[in-house]
């Protein structure tokens, strides 16, 4: 008879080598060993909270103030009010960012980062005035969002004048004067630069009705705030056709006019 074949050898020796042994893990960590890691980060937890809040070396000791233009760093600080002497970690930058601009309308945005280990630095950003009101004998700036946000002796220079002379009338309510304020600001920013170093006055008499006193006894017809841009390349195209010109109409920009010498 035939001998077996490898197969049923192979069978046989897997049957007397018993079954496969699983396979040996590393050692676990004595219950010794467990303890000291947990009362290691314990300890080690500890003292980063004792050191952030408890410890004198980073504690807020100065605060520096950057990016004014017209306000001091005194001004900006004292409005800031920043808790001196408390944990650095623990200072609330939302609530003096908040606090900076109520005290301070002047302040568009602030930046209030921690300087590690011991200051707080206020990075400010002012709002520029691009129109101003006169108010009795003071100035009220204008900046680009419509927002009057100071009132001043001296009218700053280059900054053209508002004047609102606004009927009272359903035409006058349906626009108030704050959307009329807001038409003002959007044309004085599409007022071609050359345009914008000239003009002196920005007169609203209603929604659709805005126009600009420039230097040298020259007026523009500017109509309502809609398509600024197209009006703004008009009135630039214009102006180099007709340079003698004294009053120029762009209210309708594709069929603009010219008039005086």
């Amino acid at each position: 008879m035939a001998g077996p074949t490898t197969a049923e050898r192979g069978e046989r020796q897997k049957l007397k080598s018993g079954p496969p042994r699983p396979p040996r893990l590393g050692r676990l960590p004595r219950p010794r060993t467990l303890i000291i890691l947990m009362i290691a980060v314990v300890l080690a937890g500890a003292a980063s909270v004792w050191l952030l809040y408890g410890s004198r070396w980073l504690r807020v000791e100065g605060v520096s103030a950057s990016g004014m233009r017209v306000l001091t760093a005194e001004q900006v600080r004292d409005a800031a009010d920043v808790p001196v002497g408390s944990p650095l970690i623990s200072v609330d930058t939302d609530a003096i960012e908040a606090r900076l601009r109520r005290k301070l309308p002047r302040i568009d945005s602030v930046d209030v980062v921690r300087s590690w280990p011991h200051r707080i630095g206020l990075k400010v950003t002012e709002r520029t005035p691009v129109l101003i009101v006169e108010m009795g004998s003071k100035f009220v700036e204008v900046d680009a969002k419509g927002v009057r946000f100071a009132r001043v002796s001296d009218a700053p220079k280059g900054v053209p004048a508002l004047e609102l002379t606004v009927p009272q009338s359903a035409a006058a309510r349906r626009f108030p004067v704050d959307r009329l304020v807001r038409e003002a600001v959007q044309v004085a920013g599409d007022i071609p630069a050359a345009v914008a170093r000239d003009t002196r006055i920005l007169k609203v008499r209603s929604y659709d009705s805005i126009s600009l006193e420039l230097e040298g006894d020259r007026t523009v017809e500017w109509g309502s705030g809609e398509k600024g841009r197209a009006k703004a390349r008009t009135l630039t195209a214009l102006m180099k056709a007709a340079p003698g010109a004294r009053h120029f109409d762009v209210s309708v920009p594709t069929a603009p006019a010219s008039s005086g010498s």
